[in-house]
């Protein structure tokens, strides 16, 4: 198993109310050429839960910090007018923080959290991670 430091969390920049599932970004990723869906876990808009890559794999998600780090997805992230907004919904934000302390059980209650827009020049994941998760 790899080193995980940090996770990082990420939004699909679509819409909230534009029901997309795990397949889907799997099938976006696939059609960029990678080999699978580049995030470790994916939320829905109702807050279910998917598995993406294994844990033990390394993730597509943060260029330069992919090696160490868990890569999570909600989606949403963007508001009716097309420009990136906080749509995490009180069901998404629930599953992420079951991930978040599901992988610090395993990897270790240090691990930190952080937003896409920490390590790029990006919107993702249309708020501030500090918001919900610490």
């Amino acid at each position: 198993m790899r080193k995980i430091n940090r996770i990082i969390i990420h939004c699909s920049a679509t819409k909230a109310d534009h029901d997309i599932d795990v397949s889907d970004v799997r099938q976006w990723h696939l059609d960029r050429g990678w080999r699978d869906i580049g995030y470790h876990y994916f939320v829905d808009i109702r807050g279910n839960g998917f598995k993406g890559r294994p844990l033990d794999q390394v993730g597509a998600h943060t260029r330069g910090h992919n090696h160490d780090s868990v890569g999570i997805c909600y989606a949403g992230g963007i508001g009716e007018d097309g420009k990136p907004k906080d749509t995490l919904t009180d069901s998404q934000r629930r599953k992420i923080e079951q991930y978040i302390k599901a992988i610090r059980a395993v990897f270790g209650s240090e691990i930190s959290v952080h937003g896409h827009n920490e390590f790029a020049n990006k919107a993702c994941p249309s708020f501030k991670v500090v918001k919900y998760f610490r």
